[in-house]
């Protein structure tokens, strides 16, 4: 199936958040939380994410994840993941408790497209350290889309995980999960690269994003993903196609934010003072930008 009539579907199926200029989220994506073994790759970044978490909680923001939060083609049991990351799941908790919290879901835990395996282990989990059964979502439902719609001007921005349409990823995404579970993982414990890394080819980084511009001059429609862990905030002369980046990266993680009908890329790491203390620090890598400008941009032709 092509991206197109696959992204077509989805955004008819999307589900709505409305907004305003007092509204403020943030759009994390590919964290794949672990196991916090060698091959968990973001384990070195755990500090990183829950002091960010931090900041995002206490200045009111609603935390969006765009796929790929849990990595569970290489986890069979969604506790592991919970119990080796129980500080970060309870920050997120604080969110979810709030109304703060939207979940998609991506090619790597598409497992909570299905309601029954949510309501069985995201609902709540067993903590195998403390032996007990910790209330985690109760009621959660992960979507495999949101359509942000501005109550005052009507500008609607489309934010979805971005695997589909991806044969590998998408029809075959069954196949991909057999061969990380039973093969890569293994590999990727004794220090092979994983699977999962940024697209470091141009020519298939280049392709997805072509088909992603090619839905955003069709539809009109700006577009908020993640899936290929490259960060991406267009330059002037792009269409409005945005993308949170990873939290797996080795220097740190990325994210998008929407703050007061603006928007921005931005980046976490560590970073040292002048004494030689290490801290982590946020940093505006592009923006912040109107959200209205990229509801204009939509109507570039195509050259």
């Amino acid at each position: 199936m092509k991206t197109k009539t696959k992204l077509d579907a989805v955004f008819e199926e999307a589900f709505p958040v409305p907004f305003d200029e007092k509204s403020k989220f943030v759009f994390f994506s590919d964290i794949h939380r672990g196991d916090d073994s060698l091959s968990d790759e973001f384990g070195r970044n755990r500090h990183i994410y829950s002091h960010a978490l931090d900041y995002y909680y206490q200045n009111d923001y609603t935390y969006i994840e765009v796929g790929d939060g849990d990595e569970l083609w290489e986890h069979k049991k969604y506790s592991t993941i919970c119990t080796a990351h129980a500080s970060v799941f309870q920050k997120l908790k604080l969110f979810y408790d709030k109304g703060r919290m939207l979940m998609l879901f991506g090619n790597h835990n598409i497992q909570l497209s299905n309601p029954d395996y949510v309501s069985e282990n995201l609902y709540s989990y067993y903590n195998v350290y403390g032996q007990t059964k910790v209330e985690l979502f109760p009621g959660i439902v992960p979507h495999e889309a949101l359509i942000l719609t501005h109550r005052k001007t009507g500008q609607k921005i489309f934010v979805v995980h971005g695997h589909q349409g991806d044969f590998m990823n998408d029809q075959m995404w069954w196949l991909s999960h057999i061969f990380i579970r039973y093969g890569w993982r293994f590999m990727h414990n004794v220090g092979i690269k994983y699977a999962a890394r940024p697209a470091t080819s141009r020519a298939k980084r280049h392709r997805i994003e072509k088909n992603y511009d090619k839905w955003i001059r069709i539809n009109k429609t700006m577009l908020i993903c993640g899936h290929t862990h490259r960060a991406k905030f267009p330059a002037d002369n792009e269409l409005p196609y945005f993308n949170t980046g990873c939290c797996m990266h080795p220097r740190g993680i990325t994210c998008i934010e929407i703050t007061n009908d603006m928007i921005s890329l931005v980046a976490w790491n560590m970073a040292s003072n002048l004494d030689g203390m290490l801290y982590i620090k946020r940093t505006v890598l592009r923006g912040p930008e109107p959200i209205l400008k990229f509801d204009e941009k939509t109507q570039i032709k195509e050259t």
